[in-house]
């Protein structure tokens, strides 16, 4: 990415990108900002209208998340994952990206949660990472019948389920069903 290709994209006179952001460093971080600014409302949107009591509730809103993530937000989608990727080689994008994907953490943990999650910290990450996985693979192999309702509530169902307890150290110990945490 170039000022020069920001400009032509924009349709504005050449040079008009770095009379505002004079290095690409600058120009990454008010990307970044936009973005985070336009995710946040649209995740805003969708937590306002969330609060699930079960397993396939919170699967149906993230299924909803996820194709409007490929379909009428494909663009800010295509842009995190843009954004994602830059992170990988500008060690400066990972701070305000993390903070960005902070916020709809925090929303994941708690719906998780709701739900019955012995550990929303760590589930988030599960429920996240394929959530973005299915997002990808959408929009780089679109199927028109998009609907991973079931897939994710299948997830949700196993995180909440019976398996083993984190235990420090590393081992586990195996959970039973109805047993506390």
């Amino acid at each position: 990415m170039t000022h020069r290709a920001v400009d032509a994209e924009a349709g504005v006179a050449t040079g008009a990108t770095a009379n505002y952001f004079s290095t690409r460093e600058a120009l990454f971080a008010a990307i970044v900002e936009r973005f985070s600014q336009r995710e946040r409302a649209n995740f805003d949107d969708i937590a306002a209208t969330v609060c699930p009591a079960s397993p396939a509730e919170l699967g149906r809103a993230l299924a909803a998340f996820a194709r409007d993530g490929a379909g009428q937000s494909r663009t800010l989608t295509l842009a995190r994952y843009a954004l994602l990727v830059e992170s990988a080689n500008n060690p400066g994008l990972r701070e305000p990206m993390a903070a960005a994907g902070g916020r709809v953490s925090t929303w994941f943990a708690n719906w998780l949660r709701l739900i019955g999650s012995a550990y929303p910290e760590q589930d988030t990450h599960v429920v996240g990472n394929y959530l973005t996985g299915l997002v990808l693979h959408q929009l780089a192999l679109p199927d028109p019948h998009f609907d991973p309702t079931e897939k994710i509530t299948s997830l949700l169902e196993s995180l909440i389920g019976t398996r083993p307890a984190p235990v420090p150290g590393g081992t586990a110990e195996p959970r039973q069903p109805g047993s506390p945490a």
